[in-house]
């Protein structure tokens, strides 16, 4: 299969997504097969984060070792197997276990293929990274899509979750074949470190603006269709459109907003998205109706989109240690916190109730406006940012 370099790491984002993105569908499915409460569900999905930390803090190493391609094979069809088995268990603390496996590989992955689009964007003379982030969001909507629609069918979800891993096997084997170590950046040195990246007060800004983004995104992408059963007891497809909208409105907006960085600058972007973040979940914490719901997860995908990218550019241009420190602190915080979100969320809505789970992000959204400046206002500078991430966080 005759494929640019780049375009067989948009495919491994997508493909990563969809295998995600089916579970995390039929999540109301999986409450139920396991018996648990939503607080007991967000605990199991906590696994996931461990393995994923373990990952990012320990796995460079290896992954250097194996290359981009071996690593790719083990890493995009592993998540997929690994997904796949979770319909068929009926224990919550085996599942843990599983998402635990997951999550080693998710690590991995996230930081083999943010290398090697850094390592392209090199070669290309040209930002592709947002891009390739676009294609996990857009495979995410699109796996929403198809989740809401066979759930509405009645299709079984061991049945959904084996199909999306043999799609996964057939299309992930024949474009990762193709894919060779893109060589590093030019005059690139690697710089030791320890093995841990800690933030730093100076950094600390940051860390709460990309956290802010992704305990959104976490909030939008794992509680929607519960939210949508629970609140207004909806039909499985309406019930899936939360995750829908959310994720293709993320993807939207990190396929176009480049331009927009460019002319207004990152800090007024952010700004912007931010707000939007907090009147979508207003709308849905207020909903009457489930089309005001809707529109508030639109607003919120939207709204998350590009502002966790804008804060790790602004890390990689700090001066007060080398970059790739700050990146992977930045990278190991916000992306835990991601996955910490659902039992967070789900604590709350099991003692306070569902919809007053999401005014949870709220603290922290307001939180991170009041410490925009971190940003710097001119956005030329964010492809740097963002080119640096996978390519300095592999030496961590």
């Amino acid at each position: 299969m005759h494929l640019q370099p780049q375009h067989r790491i948009y495919v491994c984002f997508f493909l990563f997504a969809i295998s995600m993105g089916a579970l995390l569908s039929r999540l109301p499915d999986l409450q139920d097969t396991l018996g648990v409460n939503k607080s007991e569900l967000g605990l199991t999905l906590i696994g996931a984060a461990i393995g994923a930390l373990i990952s990012l803090t320990f796995a460079s190493p290896l992954i250097a070792k194996f290359g981009a391609r071996r690593t790719a094979f083990l890493t995009v069809l592993g998540t997929s197997a690994l997904l796949a088995t979770i319909p068929s268990v009926n224990a919550a603390w085996l599942v843990f276990f599983i998402l635990s496996c997951e999550g080693l590989l998710a690590g991995a992955l996230e930081i083999n293929l943010n290398v090697e689009i850094d390592r392209i964007e090199a070669q290309l003379g040209r930002g592709v990274m947002n891009r390739a982030h676009g294609f996990w969001s857009l495979g995410f909507f699109l796996t929403a899509l198809v989740g809401s629609a066979v759930r509405q069918a009645g299709m079984p979800m061991q049945l959904h979750l084996a199909l999306t891993f043999t799609f996964v096997l057939i299309v992930g084997t024949a474009v990762i074949s193709g894919i060779k170590n893109a060589p590093s950046r030019p005059g690139v040195e690697h710089v030791g470190g320890p093995s841990v990246a800690l933030p730093t007060w100076g950094l600390m800004p940051l860390c709460i603006i990309g956290i802010a983004a992704f305990l959104v995104e976490g909030a939008g992408i794992d509680w929607s269709a519960i939210y949508m059963r629970d609140a207004f007891a909806v039909e499985p497809f309406v019930g899936g459109l939360g995750l829908t909208l959310f994720t293709f409105f993320m993807a939207l907006a990190r396929l176009f907003v480049d331009p927009l960085v460019d002319r207004f600058g990152a800090r007024a972007v952010a700004t912007f998205l931010l707000v939007l973040s907090i009147a979508g979940l207003c709308a849905v914490w207020l909903a009457p109706y489930p089309y005001v719901a809707l529109f508030g997860f639109a607003l919120m995908g939207a709204g998350c989109s590009a502002v966790y990218p804008l804060a790790v550019s602004a890390a990689a241009q700090r001066t007060d240690r080398p970059a790739h420190l700050n990146v992977a602190a930045l990278g190991q915080m916000s992306f835990v916190v991601f996955f910490l979100a659902p039992p967070l969320l789900g604590f709350v809505a099991e003692h306070a109730g569902i919809r007053v789970a999401y005014l949870v992000c709220l603290p922290i959204i307001i939180a991170a406006l009041c410490l925009i400046k971190a940003l710097k206002p001119r956005g030329a500078d964010a492809k740097v940012g963002i080119g640096s991430e996978g390519n300095q966080a592999a030496r961590v």
